[in-house]
């Protein structure tokens, strides 16, 4: 049955405005293409642009950024300040302190003496060299073995045997703190484990560093990447020091480690090329930034860029 012409002639109508509007369509949204995905993206990173921006290595002036809430870079020589975040943000420092055990043994000499290790020298949490009382070593070896490992009983047995007792020590090293102008610094223990009322800064502990980077003892020990210890029974151990920017940069010649829960990891590095030495304080990093953090600040602190930077 054949259907009325009306409706046929509608039926015609319908489908060419359809086609006619299909047409138009396509002629103002076209299809995919390169142009459309490149536009795609470019609308994804204006949104992330109104996103805080990532860290970047480096600022405006090309000084590395770095993750730690407190850190310092300086002249080790003159002390001059090349850079600091946060320098007199007093915080828990954990066994960087070690440098003022060290410098306050170094100074007092007698580094050829034995040490006879007594009961209370042993009353510390590890890291541990496990010593035994009644056991004698060599002042000049627990020197060497506190700052390459960072013992903490080999901490108390060389304050110990310094001042009598680990309280007449801590007393030595506030006097010593003052003398070197390290205004924000108090000391209750040798070894920087967690205790009330111990606190430092970053440009303290530059200054502490300044001050043992200058003692031959402490530079010849520091500089080590390894050690060989020897224990009473004959036993040998090979231990490696635990600042590894001296494995990943050639410039690097110490100083001290250190880690808290407190604190969080610390770094104190030191470098040398040609004239050139400077010494960096990073406080408060994460384990994953902070050797990098302070290799950035010590190849920038030992670019000529770095010696007319403005001085914070």
């Amino acid at each position: 049955m054949r259907r009325p012409l009306f409706h046929q002639v509608f039926f015609l109508l319908t489908a060419g405005a359809l086609l006619l509007a299909s047409a138009e369509a396509s002629a103002e949204t076209p299809p995919p293409s390169k142009g459309t995905v490149f536009s795609a993206k470019a609308k994804r990173k204006r949104k992330a642009a109104r996103r805080p921006a990532p860290m970047t290595k480096e600022t405006p002036g090309g000084i590395p950024r770095i993750h730690a809430a407190s850190a310092i870079l300086i002249d080790a020589q003159s002390g001059r300040v090349l850079h600091s975040v946060n320098p007199d943000q007093e915080r828990a420092v954990a066994s960087t302190q070690k440098l003022m055990t060290a410098l306050l043994v170094a100074e007092a000499g007698g580094l050829d003496k034995t040490v006879r290790v007594e009961a209370s020298d042993t009353w510390a949490e590890p890291s541990k060299l496990d010593i035994k009382v009644g056991e004698v070593y060599r002042k000049s070896d627990l020197l060497r073995i506190l700052l390459v490992k960072s013992m903490n009983d080999v901490a108390r047995a060389l304050a110990r045997d310094n001042a009598g007792s680990v309280e007449a020590f801590a007393k030595k090293m506030n006097a010593k703190a003052e003398q070197l102008g390290m205004k924000n610094s108090h000391f209750v223990n040798p070894n920087g484990l967690p205790a009330e009322g111990q606190h430092s800064c970053a440009r303290d502990m530059a200054k502490l560093a300044a001050a043992a980077y200058k003692v031959k003892a402490i530079r010849e020990i520091v500089c080590l990447k390894e050690l060989q210890w020897q224990h009473p029974n004959g036993q040998v151990s090979d231990f490696h020091n635990t600042n590894r920017v001296l494995s990943s940069l050639k410039a690097c010649n110490g100083m001290k480690t250190g880690y808290t829960q407190a604190a969080g990891f610390c770094l104190v590095s030191s470098a040398s090329a040609g004239s050139k030495d400077v010494i960096s304080v990073v406080l408060g990093d994460a384990k994953e930034f902070v050797w990098n953090d302070s290799q950035r600040l010590l190849e920038w602190g030992l670019n000529p860029d770095a010696q007319t930077a403005r001085t914070p």
